[in-house]
């Protein structure tokens, strides 16, 4: 073989590694690196204090307890009647803002959710009432309700509309809620209480009060909510409430 010939086949054999080496190193997939590129870079927000922190989850929705209140100027009684009676404001909001309010001014009322569960637990009978409202122009399904006297205290309030309602007093109370059914320009408050271990008896309504009432099982409750035939804000309130706070329990 001629020299030039073997000279040519060696530098042949001394390159077959290095290709072999190119290929492995496409097999590991490593890709030579590209030029970095530098992005610019985002302007800083301004921290906010402490006041302007926004609270996240569960701690965002704790009640807030009231510290400052507003400044009454003048409060003058433009309406009295048997059941609350509407007050002319002039004050100064929170915040510095002067304003005018008309408001009603009520002794709050009490809700029951009276439950009969001697049957299922799962699904309790719930005593509710159908009755006229002149206000709603209409009968509604509702809860029974009433007013507090004067300095009444709420618990013995509820068991003296129960009783007076629909005959009915209970063995085990217990509150379910507080809440404020239009605070725009109503004062009064509601508070609902839960009340198991029905013990049946005379119904003692007042002269005004016209009402029927029957005992509903929570589920046909609920599916009345759902067509629309329960319109009355106590009643939609404490069954809702009632059902998302036993959801658990009623599951087992």
């Amino acid at each position: 073989m001629a020299k030039k010939e073997k000279s040519k086949a060696a530098v042949a054999k001394a390159e077959k590694p290095k290709e072999k080496k190119a290929a492995k190193a496409g097999k590991t997939g490593v890709k030579p690196q590209a030029a970095k590129t530098i992005k610019p870079k985002k302007a800083a927000k301004p921290k906010a204090g402490k006041a302007g922190k926004a609270k996240k989850g569960v701690k965002a929705f704790e009640p807030v307890e009231m510290k400052e209140r507003a400044k009454l100027l003048s409060s003058k009684v433009v309406y009295t009647g048997p059941l609350f009676r509407v007050l002319h404001d002039k004050l100064i909001e929170p915040g510095g803002h002067a304003s005018e309010r008309d408001v009603i001014r009520h002794n709050g009322s009490v809700v029951i959710m009276a439950m009969d569960s001697s049957k299922s637990k799962k699904n309790p009978w719930i005593v509710m009432e159908r009755q006229y409202r002149h206000a709603a122009n209409q009968f509604l399904w509702e809860l029974p309700a009433g007013k507090l006297d004067p300095g009444e205290d709420a618990l013995a309030g509820a068991k003296r509309e129960l009783a007076e309602e629909t005959g009915y007093s209970a063995k085990k109370w217990r509150p379910l809620v507080e809440y404020y059914a239009s605070p725009g320009f109503l004062g009064e408050s509601m508070m609902v209480f839960l009340a198991e271990g029905l013990i049946a008896g005379d119904a003692r309504p007042e002269e005004d009060e016209k009402i029927d009432f029957r005992l509903v099982k929570l589920s046909d409750a609920l599916k009345m909510i759902d067509k629309g035939a329960i319109l009355d804000g106590k009643t939609l309130t404490s069954v809702l409430l009632y059902v998302r706070q036993t959801a658990g329990k009623r599951k087992k």
